[in-house]
């Protein structure tokens, strides 16, 4: 049936959202998704602008630091936003306008379009910082310039007032702090572990450059900084390998304002390891930039062996030339033109000849100068194409075997579905036999096809390629998949639309998944790059509940919620003062004191416990204080940043000496206290040993902002309205009276606490009353009917698309694991040692 149209169309059915509301509302548009992903993307957007302060030749230090409460800090020292006043932005809003306020508050506004400011750049080009401050529950920015620190913050991408100068400084940069906001990102807590591997990228791309990270919920900190960039890169890819030659082959170059940057060493393995960046940019996808470097090398590498006549029987191609190479290409494009799927594929075409003409002269002149390291890299090559040849009779026999598509000659283990929709079909990779048959009993087989794998399959990374070939499972999954490997790989010819690995959540099942996803990024590239490949997600409990039908639950995050839900039910919370609290109201306290559960640990771990805090409370307003200023051997409390500010304007109009104000994560130390009463000893003449002493610390302000406090204040607004302050979460000393100062009701049922800090966990434990929770450890451990409803069944199943940043994470641990040196697996297994949640011994 026909939907009737609207025939009345007017001004009154279009809007217009501001820049502030579009980005709020359209997210992905800006930051790609508002997962895990686009969360760390906020902070390489934030972490791009001082990288560009670093390519333009004015900044050397960047710092990095996740705060206790999930807030980011970066600072560089770099110029400083402009902060002055903007006259064409104040002109159009009809209000004084700093350049700061704009670059935080207006879409495509920055230093980014004018060609005398930066050359080149990483950055959304005027819209990353922006896109930050808008989808970020509050942010701050401190701009170091001209003498002066200048300060102005943000709730929700609107400033909270002008910009201020708050005092003098001699230092120069930007300091943001941001926190994401929750209404916008499923999760606001940021892995470390991602954080530190961008951040060690940018700084092997940025010679000399001083990237730190610091983990303020561990105190976890790293430093990198690299004075040969990315020939440091190149020995860092190559750590766990034998080298054919001991050195880094390095070109620096320019022409028609493009600069180039290649690096390589060749290796003992026998797959390539490009790795290719455009302002900073990992360009996964490749493009003109790699075209070139790749026309170059094979170009120069065969006019080298037929020179020096090398090559007999067998002529090297591109392919064997590339085996066993470790490069990183990094190039410097004024204006970039990126296309591709994921617009991570470099398009300027002139890049293609600057790259291939450079590169090309200086390779060259390389071999010619260096003929030890010539015929190493040749006589590799050399190897390589025999092995190719070896290949290719393989991959002829694999042919010959499989023959059409029909399946007649499919491998015999193959449960095939039997719908010939290529879209539709599934093809999922099942760890053993053990799990094969209830994957096979749960299938749906109109669609869905089984492919059971026998133990570990060969190892793609330390492999040949005629060696893989020759593996039975790896024969078996390239006829059932039936597009094809390497460079004869068509994915046209596919016989499913999905390929899902399914394997246990233990050791073993990480290893064979690692295994499957190096091999399908060695081997079938464009699977993974077209987005065919998979991760199936097994649940980790089953939770039922007498008689009830079986729930499944993914995660031990979402086990938690699934107790409280569970626990609230017809629950209700009574305190002695006669506040009684069910339905919604009680849903919502118990989901606000959740959130406060971590703010609180993370407020004990600084050794200031909650009743001491309390004590300092605003009577005014409510708030806990923020923030904790020391003043030689003065201590204060401040609850808001304008009450630091006016602080420190304070002491600096009232000193005649100029202040020096620090901002930092952590107290005042012992040797600063000491050295200050040393020094005061000094001033009144009962030392003489440390004069100076006092002078350096009373006339150092430092400011340490405590962030997890900003939640805490959040929660106790929120608790306010429902009748409850501050002391409801401390414990009271008891006076002899055993009587509870709160009790939880659940039906005829009554348990009481004496504060309410308690009450999310006395809801979980009442939810898992009469529970039965099973842990699965293995699909094994499933029956037909729990893997089709948790597994294999589209409307209940959850599915992980491998993207090519999973594939290659998969590569690089293999290459550090099974590599040929010991150094590198023993330091990888010092530093996860710690972090193991499953281990089998």
């Amino acid at each position: 049936m026909a939907i009737e149209s609207n025939k009345e169309y007017g001004e009154g059915d279009l809007e217009h959202l501001s820049d502030l509301e579009h980005v709020r509302e359209r997210p992905s548009m800006y930051i790609g998704d508002t997962t895990v992903r686009g969360l760390h993307h906020l902070v390489y957007e934030v972490v791009d602008n001082s990288i560009d302060e670093a390519m333009a030749g004015f900044a050397t230090d960047v710092s990095v630091t996740i705060n206790p409460d999930e807030s980011v800090t970066v600072e560089d020292n770099g110029r400083g936003i402009p902060v002055e006043r903007h006259t064409q932005l104040s002109e159009q809003f009809d209000r004084e306008v700093s350049t700061l306020e704009g670059v935080m508050t207006v879409l495509k506004f920055g230093g980014k379009f004018t060609k005398g400011a930066y050359q080149t750049s990483g950055g959304l080009h005027g819209v990353g910082v922006t896109v930050v401050n808008f989808l970020s529950e509050w942010a701050d920015v401190e701009v170091f310039r001209d003498g002066g620190v200048h300060h102005q913050e943000y709730e929700r991408g609107i400033p909270k007032a002008p910009i201020k100068r708050i005092g003098k400084s001699d230092k120069s940069g930007t300091k943001t702090t941001f926190k994401a906001d929750p209404q916008i990102f499923q999760v606001t807590k940021y892995n470390y572990a991602t954080l530190v591997k961008r951040l060690q990228e940018l700084a092997f791309l940025n010679k000399g450059v001083r990237i730190t990270i610091t983990d303020g919920r561990t105190n976890d900190s790293e430093t990198f900084q690299y004075e040969d960039g990315i020939r440091e890169f190149v020995v860092h890819l190559n750590r766990a390998s034998e080298q054919v030659h001991p050195e880094v082959l390095y070109l620096q170059g320019e022409q028609d304002g493009v600069e180039l940057e290649v690096a390589l060493q060749y290796s003992g393995e026998y797959t390539e390891n490009v790795h290719t960046y455009v302002n900073n940019i990992n360009t996964h996808e490749g493009g003109t930039h790699l075209s070139g470097f790749r026309a170059a090398l094979t170009r120069t590498l065969n006019n080298y062996g037929k020179k020096e006549g090398m090559f007999k029987d067998l002529t090297p191609n591109g392919e064997d030339f590339r085996e066993g190479l470790t490069a990183v290409i990094s190039c410097r494009v004024p204006h970039p033109q990126f296309e591709g799927q994921t617009k991570t594929k470099l398009g300027n075409g002139e890049v293609e000849g600057i790259v291939n003409t450079l590169f090309g002269e200086y390779l060259q002149k390389h071999l010619e100068e260096n003929p030890k390291t010539a015929k190493a890299i040749l006589r590799k090559g050399m190897v390589a194409a025999e092995a190719r040849e070896s290949a290719r009779k393989a991959r002829q026999l694999i042919r010959e075997r499989k023959g059409a598509l029909g399946g007649g000659s499919l491998p015999g283990k193959l449960r095939d579905c039997s719908s010939k929709v290529v879209d539709k079909c599934e093809l999922y990779l099942v760890e053993g036999d053990s799990a094969g048959g209830p994957a096979e009993g749960g299938r749906r087989r109109e669609f869905q096809a089984i492919l059971p794998l026998r133990g570990k399959i060969i190892n793609a990374y330390k492999s040949r390629e005629d060696k893989v070939l020759a593996n039975e499972e790896i024969r078996s999954m390239i006829s059932a998949i039936g597009a094809g490997i390497g460079a004869e790989q068509d994915i046209s010819k596919r016989r499913y639309g999905r390929v899902v690995i399914m394997t246990d959540a233990d050791v073993d099942g990480s290893h064979i998944r690692t295994l499957l996803l190096t091999f399908f990024y060695r081997q079938m590239y464009d699977l993974v790059a077209r987005g065919h490949v998979y991760v199936a997600q097994p649940p980790l409990f089953r939770v039922r509940r007498g008689k009830n039908p079986a729930r499944y639950v993914q995660t031990e995050e979402e086990m938690r919620m699934e107790l409280l839900n569970l626990g609230l039910g017809d629950s209700v919370l009574e305190s002695a003062e006669g506040v009684r609290i069910e339905g919604d109201a009680m849903s919502a306290l118990v989901r606000h004191l959740a959130g406060l559960e971590d703010a609180l640990l993370q407020l004990e771990r600084r050794g200031v416990s909650l009743k001491m805090h309390a004590e300092r409370q605003d009577p005014v307003t409510g708030k806990l204080p923020v923030y904790h200023v020391f003043f030689g051997l003065e201590e204060h409390w401040f609850t808001s940043r304008q009450e630091v500010d006016d602080f420190i304007a304070q002491k600096q109009h009232a000193s005649t000496d100029e202040i020096v104000v620090e901002f930092g994560a952590a107290a005042i130390t012992l040797q600063d206290i000491e050295a200050a009463q040393n020094g005061e000893a000094a001033q009144n003449g009962e030392a003489n040993d440390a004069p100076d002493a006092v002078v350096a610390v009373k006339q150092r302000l430092r400011v340490v902002e405590l962030h997890e406090v900003r939640t805490i204040n959040t929660v106790l607004g929120e608790l306010s309205p429902m009748g409850f302050e501050i002391d409801a979460l401390i414990p009271q000393e008891r006076t002899g009276e055993e009587t509870s100062r709160f009790v939880i009701r659940r039906g005829e049922s009554e348990s009481g606490l004496d504060d309410l800090r308690g009450l999310p966990a006395a809801i979980r434990a009442a939810g898992e009353k009469g529970l039965q929770i099973i842990r699965f450890k293995g699909l094994g451990e499933m029956n037909a009917e729990e893997l089709r409803d948790t597994t294999l069944d589209p409307a209940a199943r959850t599915l992980l698309r491998v993207t090519m940043e999973d594939a290659a994470a998969a590569d690089e641990l293999f290459r550090v694991l099974m590599g040929d040196q010991v150094e590198p697996r023993r330091e990888f297994i010092q530093k996860h040692a710690l972090d193991v949640k499953n281990l089998d011994v």
